[in-house]
């Protein structure tokens, strides 16, 4: 038996390497006599460009750009398919991971950053940005990285405006004259990993803005500051950020680089698996194991674990879902793709406790199936 281990991040715990990795020890101390692979995959989400980086060949480079609040720091960005693509992580300069708790402050954190890191993968030569989005501390829909690449964002009397999401409300015009002209002939590409719209209910504000420490009211703020961008984006552009599916990803990132720059908004895990030949793994395997932190319908969306299924599926090849959760009741299209699934949790525990044994939770799991498996052989 030939299994293929690939598993998304478990958030707030441990990598998807980790995790890959956890799971194969788990098979390995098991009487199950077998062949694995590793692949960790990512969705888009915080950690998918390194794993990219691990399967492309391609050179990492370090420069000084400025944190979500204005801080200097050094960042990393890569250079893949032979200089000509330019590989961003947006958690890299403008994520939750740049600060510490208390100073989440999505009314002023800026994904200014992360244009500087695009700048630098410019003045490398790209054609091509592949930005992934996920782990963002910013709720300012890209404002930020615009500005960093040229634009202006102006009130009524010409003056510009600098403290950005917060100051959006005094927006009159955007100027795009400015912006860098090489972005003429550079395409850019966002791995989104859900499908929010920019306002709403659902949108950046609301699902993610608690994420980044903004309170209800501040949430409040940011739909509405939002809302406005949008109105003027509307006028300019001709493009209505509100009705981009994905729009809300990044704090906003992808309904504000679609609407300025044109970019690409794609399936994050689906881009994933063919940028790094996931194809090739999947066709040697007689089992499929993924994971994440949770598994349940909002998985059926886009997540890494459902796009990984779905290749195993369409070739006939089981598939065991890990996760720390899973619904009580297991819907009808979650048993479609997903063969077995298998909570790592044994016993009640806390949050943290629960993050805390997550790899030792998945390596005993993962004796157990090789266990199994062994004995229906």
């Amino acid at each position: 038996m030939h299994i293929l281990i690939a598993p998304n991040a478990f958030k707030n715990s441990i990598s998807a390497q980790q995790a890959a990795d956890a799971i194969q020890v788990g098979l390995a101390n098991s009487v199950l006599k077998h062949s694995a692979e590793c692949f960790p995959i990512g969705d888009g989400g915080d950690g998918t460009a390194a794993l990219i980086l691990q399967k492309i060949n391609g050179q990492q480079y370090n420069t000084i750009v400025q944190d979500p609040l204005g801080r200097n720091i050094n960042a990393a960005y890569s250079i893949i398919e032979e200089g000509t693509v330019g590989l961003i992580e947006m958690a890299e300069a403008s994520g939750l991971k740049r600060l510490s708790p208390n100073e989440y402050s999505p009314l002023i954190a800026s994904s200014f950053g992360t244009g500087q890191l695009m700048l630098a993968a410019l003045n490398k030569g790209v054609k091509k940005i592949i930005l992934t989005i996920g782990g963002s501390a910013t709720v300012d829909a890209g404002t930020g990285i615009l500005r960093a690449l040229g634009a202006r964002f102006l009130n009524a009397a010409g003056a510009e405006l600098t403290i950005l999401p917060k100051q959006l409300n005094e927006l009159a015009f955007v100027d795009t004259t400015k912006l860098d002209s090489r972005l003429i002939n550079c395409e850019i590409t966002i791995l989104c990993d859900v499908t929010n719209t920019l306002i709403g209910a659902q949108g950046a504000a609301a699902v993610f803005g608690p994420q980044k420490g903004a309170t209800e009211n501040e949430v409040e703020i940011l739909d509405s500051l939002l809302t406005h961008f949008a109105t003027i984006s509307l006028q300019q552009t001709g493009i209505d950020l509100l009705a981009i599916i994905g729009g809300g990803a990044g704090g906003g990132v992808s309904a504000g680089l679609h609407g300025y720059l044109r970019a690409n908004l794609v399936n994050g895990i689906d881009y994933f698996l063919e940028l790094t030949n996931f194809k090739t793994a999947i066709n040697k395997a007689n089992l499929l194991i993924t994971a994440e932190g949770s598994i349940d319908n909002q998985t059926l969306q886009g997540k890494g674990p459902i796009g990984v299924a779905k290749m195993a599926k369409a070739l006939s090849i089981p598939v065991i879902g890990l996760a720390g959760q899973i619904p009580t009741n297991i819907s009808e299209a979650l048993q479609f793709y997903f063969d077995i699934l298998i909570s790592i949790n044994k016993e009640p525990t806390s949050l943290q406790e629960a993050l805390n044994a997550t790899a030792a939770n998945l390596t005993l799991t993962a004796t157990e199936i090789g266990n199994k498996l062994a004995l229906n052989k």
